[in-house]
């Protein structure tokens, strides 16, 4: 993994704080801004296969009504909502974007009664939390904008309780040498400077202090992904009236294309992980 960061955490989280609103405006109006895990090739329901990754990462963790969990990168908190409503578990999330907790908090006091949750901003690089404060930590497609990822992991281990669990979805740079286009429409479009293959990440956790670590690809879900998303947005571009919105639209869904060319040349990836502080 390259380790030049042309992109900072205020980059990534200025980028965030401007675009929630346009994404939510024509992703998600509640929110759910993630990748999907779709049952087969002919699955086009986004909003099932992004629930779907949820409880997949969920089952994954085993995190149940005893479980107190950290949501790192939690954006609008859907996934903690989630996992709270369906388990009961406690739980905190923490973004950079102070939009998307603003956003994240809402939904909480829109849905929240009797779910012990709290959303806060801050960074995955200086956890605002106490050693081993957490059973479980997990993360959505979050922790490959980290600039210091090394440092990052290390924090995610800090929190743990001994023995407890790290479960997550990532973005992946399968090969170390990206081509032009992937870079544009991949990883300069959301301020990604560089990430792991997957068993580089595997190798990552493990030199953080992780154990039992577990990865698999899922890029055959990604792919679906963009696919399905590419398609809806030139739906909604076709019955959208204001030409800057229909511009902005049209552009995603041309990017959504790149994206699963960048796939097909294996320059952009996406995987899961399951990994456990030592006891």
């Amino acid at each position: 993994m390259s380790t030049t960061s042309p992109f900072t955490e205020r980059d990534v989280s200025e980028f965030f704080d401007r675009t929630t609103r346009t994404y939510l405006s024509f992703w998600d109006s509640e929110g759910v801004l993630h990748t999907g895990y779709f049952a087969d090739d002919a699955d086009s329901d986004y909003p099932a296969a992004a629930d779907r990754t949820s409880d997949v990462l969920a089952a994954d963790a085993r995190i149940d009504a005893t479980a107190n969990v950290l949501d790192v990168g939690c954006g609008c908190g859907n996934f903690l909502l989630r996992l709270a409503e369906r388990t009961g578990c406690r739980g905190e999330g923490l973004d950079l974007s102070i939009e998307r907790v603003r956003f994240a908090q809402g939904r909480l006091a829109e849905r929240g009664d009797g779910l012990r949750l709290a959303f806060r901003h801050g960074s995955a690089t200086a956890l605002p939390y106490a050693d081993g404060t957490f059973t479980h930590v997990v993360s959505q497609d979050a922790l490959f904008l980290v600039p210091e990822k090394p440092r990052s992991h290390a924090e995610l281990l800090r929190v743990l309780v001994p023995g407890g669990v790290l479960a997550f979805s990532d973005f992946l740079q399968p090969k170390p040498e990206i081509g032009d286009a992937a870079r544009r429409h991949v990883y300069d479009r959301v301020r990604w400077n560089s990430g792991y293959s997957l068993d580089g990440y595997r190798r990552a956790l493990e030199a953080a202090g992780f154990v039992d670590v577990t990865a698999r690809s899922l890029d055959a879900h990604l792919r679906q992904t963009y696919r399905v998303l590419g398609r809806t947005a030139r739906e909604r571009a076709a019955g959208t009236d204001d030409e800057a919105a229909r511009t902005w639209i049209r552009d995603f869904a041309d990017s959504c294309d790149e994206i699963q060319a960048a796939i097909d040349r294996g320059e952009f990836g996406w995987g899961m992980f399951v990994a456990r502080r030592p006891a």
